[in-house]
């Protein structure tokens, strides 16, 4: 399964926006050099990452619109933590959308923002690759693309810290999956 970018690229810019397409092109291409250090799938962690923000809206006044558009409900926890919920949408986006329907990409896509504990390789890439995309140049991204390259359950754990690091000093509601992600991988690394 090869990623046309070129056949979804000007649907998924006006939804996003050329700024946001940028970092998903980046993430696609991180997440392919992940997956070719780790012997996962390329092609699948390429796709993963081109969409793994697909639903990440410029205009968030729209999302009920998408949501009933694809019918999907926004959970609880969701309403709590606004921010994931692009990620869980954007894996039925990718489904209903894109026509993907492999459970990894589409898994991958879902946790990318949050993580779980015990995801599988993919997940780990994405997420990863998210988060250390070269347009992501502070400290804590540099320090984890260094340990990603190295180990990506280390660079899990870092990363899910200062996930949570950021959500704590912004005073915004922490997601309880990121919570047992990072204690997951926490004691996996003991």
């Amino acid at each position: 399964m090869k990623l046309d970018t070129k056949k979804f690229e000007k649907e998924i810019k006006d939804r996003v926006g050329t700024k946001r397409y940028d970092h998903m092109l980046r993430v696609s291409k991180e997440a392919k050099s992940l997956a070719k250090i780790y012997e996962e799938d390329e092609d699948k962690a390429e796709i993963a990452g081109y969409f793994h923000d697909c639903a990440k809206l410029k205009d968030k006044s729209e999302i009920p619109s998408l949501c009933q558009k694809v019918d999907f409900e926004i959970t609880d926890e969701m309403k709590k933590a606004p921010s994931i919920i692009h990620s869980f949408l954007g894996a039925v986006l990718a489904e209903k959308l894109y026509d993907i329907h492999d459970e990894d990409i589409l898994n991958a896509i879902s946790w990318h923002t949050t993580g779980r504990p015990n995801m599988s390789t993919l997940e780990k890439i994405v997420f990863l690759a998210d988060y250390i995309e070269p347009g992501r140049d502070y400290p804590e991204a540099k320090k984890a693309r260094t340990l990603a390259y190295k180990n990506l359950d280390k660079a899990m754990e870092y990363a899910l810290n200062q996930n949570i690091l950021n959500l704590i000093d912004s005073n915004k509601y922490i997601a309880m999956e990121s919570v047992n992600a990072r204690n997951y991988y926490l004691e996996i690394n003991r």
